[in-house]
């Protein structure tokens, strides 16, 4: 209990930091290249279920048209979706346009590991005792479902509604493995969960998360 209301909010703090100052290049540049292509946008805040169930505003680099929700698949974006500018693919593929929630977590809205916070229709598929139990935590940048799903756009991809995919698919194993990480939260689940997601970035095909957590829910078949 300590480690989620005190220590983990200080290391948050100091990751975060740390991580804008080391990124600062990084950020600038994809900052420059935005406001030089596509529509010009450089940040896009999309409204987030956050702790105790609360909405806020996620920060993202822009990489899909700008009326991209109301065109399509709306809020799922699949492989190779048309709505996605080209520099978009890249920061989306790289995880890059995820940066810019280091302010989030320096605002306190975010956790650096965490459940990983969606938007209103999609949490609501959760079941309530999955959104009763992550309303207590902070949501994160990264979480073991981001690194389960690194790949959620080839699923969604795969034939069929991909609405109804994520309904009867996505949502209810994601929904375990945020109850798992509630469960199982701890310092060094945290320190591992960062190591994965930097080698899930590396090795996007990796199943290394299932050997260093054995005891992550019964992976579904659609995974395999």
């Amino acid at each position: 209990m300590i480690y989620k209301k005190i220590f983990k909010r200080i290391i948050d703090f100091i990751l975060a930091l740390t991580a804008l100052l080391i990124l600062s290049p990084i950020l600038i540049a994809c900052m420059i290249i935005l406001l030089l292509t596509g529509e010009r946008e450089v940040f896009y805040f999309q409204k987030r279920i956050g702790k105790k169930n609360r909405p806020f505003y996620i920060w993202k680099f822009a990489t899909m048209l700008k009326n991209s929700p109301n065109i399509g698949t709306g809020t799922i974006t699949t492989r190779n979706d048309p709505r996605v500018l080209p520099f978009g693919g890249f920061l989306r593929k790289t995880k890059i346009n995820e940066l810019p929630q280091i302010f989030n977590v320096l605002l306190g809205s975010m956790s650096v590991v965490g459940p990983r916070p969606l938007v209103e229709k999609h949490f609501e598929m959760y079941s309530d005792k999955v959104k009763e139990k992550i309303a207590d935590l902070t949501p994160g940048i990264t979480g073991i479902g981001s690194i389960v799903f690194r790949d959620e756009e080839k699923i969604l991809s795969q034939g069929g509604d991909p609405k109804e995919i994520y309904k009867e698919k996505v949502a209810p194993y994601k929904g375990a493995l945020e109850l798992w990480y509630q469960k199982n939260l701890s310092f060094s689940v945290d320190v591992k969960i960062m190591i994965l997601t930097f080698w899930a970035i590396l090795f996007p095909k990796s199943e290394l998360h299932y050997k260093w957590f054995k005891n992550l829910p019964t992976k579904p078949d659609y995974l395999t």
